[in-house]
Formats: structure tokens, C-alpha cells, sequence
């Protein structure tokens, strides 16, 4: 893609993360049935979150892609290089979580997620756009440009401080109302439920992985372009007929 039409892409998605928090913070609360509680609002919910990481995350791309656009080179290196972290540590390995963990646990019960009651206050279309729309946006961002994955040593570790920093607000809000944010926390005893937070952190490790493994297998090794700092790839060294010189031929 060249740069205005990925411009273009990132400022609709951009758009359409906004109208999606925008709509699901503004629910009535009036309308909420009894198993939702008030305390931490909309704010509790990972989906949410991820909403507002989403938006973020392609207002920052939106934001390298004009700098690039009207060669304001020097300040697009380092919001490239913020997209990028933002892309790699987050907001792919999240979307994809969010997605998946929804819907295997919807399928196997609702009422451990998503509680029929709530079909009556959030739509159809509301409740796919949070859970089901954010893979193929991520996954399509894969395929629209290149991103530069940092070492994976820095990389796992803020993906989890972030998980600890969720873990730790959820169960404060515990603490505080004495209920669960999610329903299917109270199947579990303390040792079973940090199992449960351990097993869910190697889950978003992997996704993590797999984003970088998906980027490097489409895009190959890439490197930094010294103009804007943005990733482009290197392409594959053609082997060299044998007998010349680099061979050992005269």
C-alpha cells in the first residue's frame, strides 16, 4: 500500500474505535441488569480497554502517516517508532486475546462472560465490534505495513506489566465491592484463580509471538529506513552464479 491509502486505512480505523468506545461508554447505566455493578464503571472490562488501546494505537499511526506525508521526517521517526512499540506489545496480542478468550468461553458458557441479560442492553452489532471485528483489524495491519518488534526480552516485559497492572486493578475492584468483574472468577479458589491469571498470560505471551512470527514471514527481516525510522523490508540477496569472482572464479 503506499502511504495515503494506508493513511486513509489508519484514519477510518481510527474512527471507528472512537465511534465503538465512544458507544459502549455511553451506554445507560440505568439500563444495566443486576449482575453488573457499578464500581469502576465501563473501565473494568478488558474489552473496553482494549477499545480505547485500539484508538490510540491508529491515531498514533494516522499521526506517522501525515508526518510522512508532508516529510516532517525527523518527528515521524520517533511517533513510527512509539506505533510500532504501541502495535507489537499491545495492541495486536490484545485484540487477539480479547477475541479469542470471548468467544471460547461464550461458547462454552455465556453466563461466565457475557450474561444473556445483557443482550437487551448492548446490540448485536455493538457486542461484535468489541469482540469480533478487533482480529481482523489487527491481522490487517500485519498486512498493510511492516512494524519493528523490539528485543523480546523488553517486549515481554512490559506485555507483562501491563497484564500485572489489569490483574491488580481487577482485583482491587474485588477487594472494594466483594464482587468479580467477570462471573467465571468466582469458580475458583486463590490457587486455582492464579493459575488461571498464569495460564492466561502464556496465552497472550504466544499471541505475541504469533504476531511476530506472522509479521516476519510476510514482510521478512526488515530494517530501519534512516530518513523516517520506519520499517521496510530487505530483500533477499540473490545467490551469485557459480565462477564469479565472490566464488572463487577468475
Amino acid at each position: 500500500m503506499g502511504i495515503s491509502t494506508v493513511a486513509m486505512y489508519h484514519c477510518l480505523a481510527f474512527v471507528w474505535y472512537f465511534f465503538v468506545a465512544y458507544s459502549i461508554t455511553h451506554v445507560s447505566t440505568e439500563e444495566r441488569p443486576s449482575e453488573v455493578f457499578l464500581y469502576g464503571g465501563q473501565w473494568k472490562y478488558l474489552t473496553v480497554l482494549n477499545l480505547v488501546l485500539q484508538a490510540v494505537f491508529y491515531g498514533v499511526s494516522f499521526l506517522a502517516d501525515v508526518l510522512r506525508l508532508i516529510k516532517k521526517l525527523r518527528c515521524a521517526k520517533c511517533v513510527i517508532s512509539s506505533r510500532d512499540l504501541l502495535f507489537s506489545v499491545l495492541a495486536f496480542p490484545v485484540s487477539t486475546f480479547v477475541c479469542i478468550s470471548f468467544w471460547t468461553l461464550y461458547t462454552y458458557n455465556r453466563e461466565l462472560v457475557y450474561p444473556k441479560s445483557l443482550d437487551g442492553v448492548i446490540p448485536l452489532w455493538l457486542n461484535h465490534a468489541m469482540h469480533t471485528a478487533v482480529l481482523p483489524f489487527a491481522v490487517l495491519e500485519i498486512l498493510a505495513i511492516p512494524h519493528r518488534y523490539p528485543a523480546k526480552k523488553k517486549g515481554l516485559i512490559l506485555l507483562g506489566f501491563v497484564a500485572f497492572l489489569y490483574i491488580s486493578w481487577v482485583l482491587w475492584i474485588y477487594s472494594v465491592t466483594g464482587e468479580w468483574v467477570y462471573p467465571l472468577f468466582a469458580l475458583f479458589n486463590p490457587a486455582g484463580l492464579a493459575a488461571f491469571f498464569a495460564g492466561s498470560l502464556a496465552v497472550i505471551v504466544s499471541f505475541y509471538n504469533f504476531g511476530e512470527f506472522l509479521n516476519r514471514m510476510i514482510w521478512g527481516q526488515s530494517k530501519l529506513c534512516r530518513e523516517c525510522g520506519c520499517s521496510v523490508r530487505v530483500p533477499k540477496m540473490k545467490p551469485l552464479p557459480m565462477g564469479s569472482k565472490h566464488h572463487g572464479g577468475n
